[in-house]
């Protein structure tokens, strides 16, 4: 069954005009965070898109610039993201709750980069793409997209990028606890126009097919 619904997503996807080149991303510049909120900047050409983050259990603890490169090896690369997350750059949970980013403008097509996410049940209330997943820091795993298409189970320590296609002043997600999970957002451009949900389904679909088409080569 799952060998018949990649067949024809394939087929679906190569009627779509897939991107000739992978997008560059621009990766948030995580800044300050403690406790139960943190805060950084994206900067996409000459704006500056400030990022809010609250959540609702204290966070493990907020990468600024410094320490270990959990983004490495590179997996994030594999599907329409150019350009792998900044290095030691990410904010880490563990107790399970629920995230809020907020942004100081809309923005569009947002990129959640994924370190470990083992076991773990995620639901971001929109419409999700897988775009690219395999062996990163910690191992190897598979995000089990939800019924709803809006969220995943991790089978195993999950890295890799999920892209919530659409226009947003904001994004919240809900997770559960594990010993820490880590995560950043970029995104591919500010929103100049809120697209039409037609858009949204082609835009969705080229990037599955573009993902699966960079993991084969890999």
């Amino acid at each position: 069954m799952n060998c018949c619904k990649t067949l024809v997503a394939g087929l679906l996807a190569s009627a779509v005009s897939l991107p000739a080149a992978a997008l560059p991303i621009a990766w948030t510049d995580w800044q300050q965070g403690a406790g139960t909120t943190a805060f950084g900047q994206m900067t996409v050409g000459a704006t500056v898109i400030d990022v809010n983050l609250t959540s609702t259990s204290n966070l493990n603890f907020v990468q600024t610039g410094s320490g270990t490169n959990y983004w490495s090896p590179d997996v994030y690369t594999l599907g329409t993201a150019d350009n792998a997350p900044t290095a030691s750059e990410m904010v880490s949970l563990n107790a399970g709750g629920t995230v809020t980013l907020t942004f100081s403008q809309a923005i569009e097509n947002v990129y959640v980069g994924l370190v470990s996410w083992n076991n773990n049940t995620v639901d971001f209330g929109t419409s999700m793409v897988v775009d690219s997943y395999g062996y990163g820091y910690w191992g190897n795993g598979t995000p089990q997209v939800n019924g709803t298409g809006t969220g995943f189970y991790g089978a195993g320590e999950v890295h890799g990028v999920v892209v919530l296609p659409g226009s947003f002043n904001s994004i919240s997600f809900t997770h559960t606890s594990e010993g820490w999970h880590g995560f950043t957002i970029g995104v591919a451009g500010v929103a100049s126009a809120v697209p039409e949900p037609g858009a949204l389904s082609l835009l969705a679909l080229g990037m599955t097919g573009f993902a699966a088409r960079r993991r084969r080569r890999a």
